[in-house]
């Protein structure tokens, strides 16, 4: 049971660090999910690229390790607004197939 606990956290940690990283990469596509209610999409869009790579890598540091899944589980609520606003407006992410918005919801669940 240990080793499957130690395997999943190192692939969420990956999952979250190279998510965070394609904040920098790839900065249009999160741009674009922003709901339009929210101020300052780019500096948000860079804030929770930062913190997603700093919590992924903080979720491998035993010391952090539950403070970081606490910051992960505060992250992932914190940008369900986009999530809910891209299932509301499908016809804005026209390369997205609609089943694939509405499954990130429950993904998202899964994850917190």
């Amino acid at each position: 049971m240990k080793i499957l606990k130690t395997v999943f956290r190192i692939i969420f940690a990956l999952f979250f660090v190279v998510a965070g990283i394609n904040h920098f990469v790839s900065p249009e596509f999160y741009l674009k999910i922003m709901p339009p209610y929210l101020p300052w999409h780019s500096a948000l869009v860079l804030i929770s690229g930062v913190a997603e790579i700093g919590l992924g890598i903080a979720l491998l540091v035993p010391r952090f390790r539950r403070l970081a899944a606490w910051g992960l589980i505060a992250l992932l609520i914190a940008v369900l607004p986009a999530h809910v606003h891209m299932v509301m407006n499908p016809q804005l992410y026209p390369d997205i197939p609609v089943v694939g918005l509405w499954l990130r919801l429950p993904v998202q669940g899964l994850l917190i």
